[in-house]
């Protein structure tokens, strides 16, 4: 099988790998789409997770290709995402391969059905749904009269749909791109705000718009800037989602205002328990995840796939590899005969 592998800090190679094959419970992956995640940039980069070689990609939709001893071979053939995280406590795409591989290995109890006319480039972002819905959870919505979004990138973008479907009834979105932020309106934000329009330091430019606040504020851009400003614009009483990632960075607002505001601040990391009602709401819901598939290429055109992730005047929302499908048999379709029958004779 062919796969893209991570082989040095930056590198990426097309390589031809062996089949792998699936043990007791686990079942192989043929990996119809996978997405380009922020994530997997900071990790083809190097970091102390995961060492080389390594196969990235936990944004993936795919089909069972085969299954191994103790699981319903009925599985075969079947269209599906999965939860990443492992009986071991590492994930798809990062410890274990992934997505950017032709094939890969998981768990059959991890597995959640599609229909078969599921598109796969849309299937990649149930992942960042799951990982979503499970932030709304843990956020707890009770006052739904406004909410404050930073963060212009899936993540934020799919917040957006989930807050809007929730009742939230204003729902301010801040970020970077302007396309980002035109379809952030188009999917529900009540309001847009570029950061790079606003004056000063980054809460009191959006106080000065007349935002200021907020019983419930989402930090989704991995910004420690926009984190600190979450706690300064969360009203008395409000609750801060952090959703982001922010690597070494140090919290640099007042703790009385935590103390004195009564500010609730919760993190929500990863999708855990949370698959089945992001599945739920895609397929029955129809939510709008297509929307947010920008570009969609072939894998052998990874390279093209990361320069459009990492350009930030691309215009990509989320770029989704695409890998060739074996062609599917016809029903119609007849089997060549083993024993064809003689000519008569006369």
């Amino acid at each position: 099988m062919n796969a893209i592998v991570n082989t040095a800090p930056g590198r990426l190679e097309m390589q031809d790998l062996p089949l792998p094959e699936p043990g007791e419970g686990e079942v192989r992956i043929r990996t119809g789409a996978c997405g380009i995640c922020a994530t997997d940039l900071v990790m083809i980069d190097g970091w102390t997770r995961t060492g080389f070689p390594s196969v990235p990609g936990h944004e993936w939709c795919g089909t069972v290709d085969a299954v191994g001893p103790g699981v319903d071979g009925g599985l075969v053939g079947r269209r599906c995402v999965a939860e990443n995280v492992l009986a071991d406590g590492a994930e798809v795409g990062f410890e274990h391969p992934g997505g950017y591989g032709e094939c890969f290995i998981t768990e059959a109890g991890r597995l959640q059905l599609l229909p078969d006319d599921f598109p796969f480039a849309a299937g990649v972002l149930i992942e960042p749904l799951a990982v979503c819905v499970r932030g709304i959870r843990r956020l707890r919505l009770e006052d739904t009269t406004r909410t404050l979004v930073f963060g212009d990138g899936p993540i934020g973008l799919i917040m957006v749909i989930l807050l809007r479907r929730a009742g939230a009834a204003d729902v301010v979105l801040v970020g970077g791109r302007d396309e980002r932020l035109q379809l952030a309106g188009e999917l529900g934000a009540t309001r847009t705000l570029n950061y790079h329009e606003l004056d000063g330091p980054l809460a009191a430019g959006i106080a000065e718009t007349g935002s200021g606040g907020f019983p419930n504020v989402i930090e989704a851009s991995g910004s420690s800037a926009a984190a600190d400003a979450a706690v300064v614009l969360a009203a008395p009483g409000g609750k801060v989602l952090l959703v982001g990632d922010y690597g070494d960075a140090r919290a640099d607002f007042a703790w009385n205002r935590v103390l004195l505001g009564e500010i609730e601040l919760i993190g929500t990391n990863a999708s855990a328990h949370a698959w089945p009602e992001a599945v739920r709401l895609a397929v029955e819901e129809k939510l709008p995840l297509d929307r947010l598939v920008t570009h969609r290429l072939p894998a052998s055109r990874f390279a093209e796939g990361l320069a459009l992730t990492r350009d930030r005047t691309s215009g990509a929302v989320k770029v989704v590899l695409e890998w060739p499908q074996p062609r599917r048999r016809h029903a119609d379709e007849r089997q060549p005969r083993t024993n064809p029958r003689r000519p008569r004779k006369g």
